[in-house]
């Protein structure tokens, strides 16, 4: 005999999975409201649809269905007396100031490369489980950068200065490494903090490194940050701050890569490991962690992938925790690791030698 099913639990599901699913179009109606400029039209002040449509040159029963669309999902205000959408100052804040530090929009660019990357995925799950950072549609190497941008502008001076000692050194002039810089967000928030010092960005992926030479000279910054095209295991010189702004994860060889950067330390200098937040007790970071859902989705497609397509592939994975970072560092020779900050995105983690 079939179990009876409880419909109050039927329904309870089915209301969370079309909350997914209206979650995943708004995060569309996100991306493409960003991409036409649509928030920022918006940000200059309330207007009809036909004012919107006007200010951004987009068909206006188009722009119209979209105000309504962002209007139901509450991220755009509706004024029906006046006929009129709006955007709250917190709304723009997250919508249409890049220069914010709360600026989520184009981050949008990320998950929609989840959709397109979706058959290589599928490859990497029925096969050996690789899959290349270079391989991934390019909008995920732009919404990864204002993914993580915005909070680097935001905490990273708090974070170096929760460091031992180093915030001093770098006011005074040190040499600082960021490994895996992609597109060299923090290279240029620590060049414009610390102008004596001098930044040395390396990753392995050559586009992302054009990119971020592009932006140190926006942000003119480029006659104290250098880029070079280097793995994890093979960049040169010695530094007093060697950083893994979330990346170290993603990597083949974590162990490795950690031995290798102790090995570039210079005396008394500090690596500073910046990594997805996540509690140390599988079950409880199931439960409690309100990141685990992004960050587990995240690392099954993208970083736990990679790492699987490096030499090692110890695909520690996007909620590898505090206590197994800890090991892997001790395992590399290195005798302090501690959490030095957090914030709900990131564990701030700070070891020496």
């Amino acid at each position: 005999m079939a179990a009876t099913v409880d419909e109050s639990a039927v329904e309870e599901f089915m209301h969370r999975l079309v909350g997914y699913m209206t979650g995943s179009a708004v995060c569309y109606g996100i991306w493409l409201g960003d991409e036409l400029g649509l928030y920022r039209a918006l940000a200059q002040g309330p207007g009809s649809a036909a004012d919107i449509a006007e200010r951004t040159g987009c068909n206006l029963r188009l722009v119209r269905e979209w105000l309504d669309a962002q209007a139901a999902s509450e991220l755009v205000d509706w004024n029906a007396s006046a006929q009129t959408y709006g955007l709250s100052d917190v709304a723009a804040m997250a919508l249409a100031n890049e220069n914010s530090p709360v600026f989520t929009a184009r981050a949008m660019n990320a998950v929609g490369a989840f959709y397109a990357d979706v058959n290589q995925v599928k490859a990497a799950f029925r096969g050996n489980g690789a899959m290349s950072w270079g391989a991934h549609d390019p909008r995920l190497f732009d919404g990864t950068e204002w993914l993580f941008r915005t909070g680097y502008r935001a905490y990273l001076p708090d974070w170096i200065a929760a460091l031992d000692g180093v915030a001093q050194k770098l006011d005074d002039g040190a040499r600082v490494a960021d490994v895996g810089c992609g597109h060299g967000a923090s290279v240029v928030v620590m060049a414009e903090k610390y102008p004596q010092s001098r930044i040395w960005g390396f990753d392995f992926h050559k586009p992302s490194i054009e990119t971020a030479r592009v932006r140190a000279a926006e942000a003119g910054v480029s006659e104290r940050t250098f880029f070079e095209v280097a793995t994890a295991k093979e960049y040169p010189g010695d530094y007093d701050l060697i950083c893994f702004f979330d990346c170290l994860h993603d990597m083949g060889d974590p162990e490795g890569i950690a031995r290798y950067a102790r090995e570039h330390l210079a005396p008394d200098g500090t690596v500073l490991l910046v990594e997805p937040f996540a509690l140390d007790n599988h079950d409880e970071n199931l439960k409690s962690n309100p990141m685990a859902p992004l960050f587990y989705h995240a690392s099954s497609a993208i970083c736990a992938p990679n790492s699987l397509s490096q030499e090692v592939g110890a695909a520690l994975g996007a909620q590898a925790g505090e206590a197994r970072l800890a090991d892997v560092f001790a395992r590399a020779g290195f005798t302090r690791f501690g959490r030095a900050a957090e914030t709900p995105l990131n564990l701030i983690l700070e070891a020496k030698a």
